[in-house]
């Protein structure tokens, strides 16, 4: 399968793996400090005392460097079109972890009244260098079907 990914190219228990990417004590303060600034993100002395005792990334820093992973690891025909879904943050991220996304089809659905696309579910891990879930994503994307030639 080359380029681009439709309707057509998925199937139940799929799976993708990204590259990684590693986060710095850098990174994780300055995203903190223009979305989301509260001292654990934001100061590694005020962290050290917090309930994560010492600096973690943003929950949505994980999920802005998962959707850079995830639209790398899986060009989705049009795009990555999120439909829905529910997201959790089981573990930290900070600052040395290596991410690392993996995405498992959970189930494919061809719409019934719009034939040009579908419905596929998935389960986005992301995961740092122990293995441990940083951010777990279940969400319906839309799926373009391959255009007639």
């Amino acid at each position: 399968m080359t380029g681009r990914l439709h309707l057509e190219d998925l199937h139940e228990g799929q799976r993708f793996v990204s590259a990684g990417r590693t986060l710095t004590a850098e990174e994780i303060i300055a995203f903190a400090r223009d979305y989301d600034p509260q001292p654990f993100h934001t100061d590694e002395a005020a962290a050290a005392g917090s309930f994560f005792g010492g600096l973690v990334a943003s929950g949505w820093h994980t999920a802005a460097v998962t959707m850079r992973l995830l639209t790398e690891s899986l060009p989705f025909a049009g795009g990555v079109i999120g439909a829905g879904g529910d997201l959790s943050w089981p573990g930290p991220t900070r600052p040395g972890d290596a991410l690392h996304v993996e995405t498992t089809v959970e189930k494919v659905t061809p719409s019934r009244s719009r034939p040009d696309r579908g419905m596929a579910s998935l389960r986005i891990e992301t995961r740092n260098q122990r293995g441990e879930i940083a951010q777990l994503f279940r969400v319906n994307v839309i799926a373009f079907r391959r255009p007639a030639p």
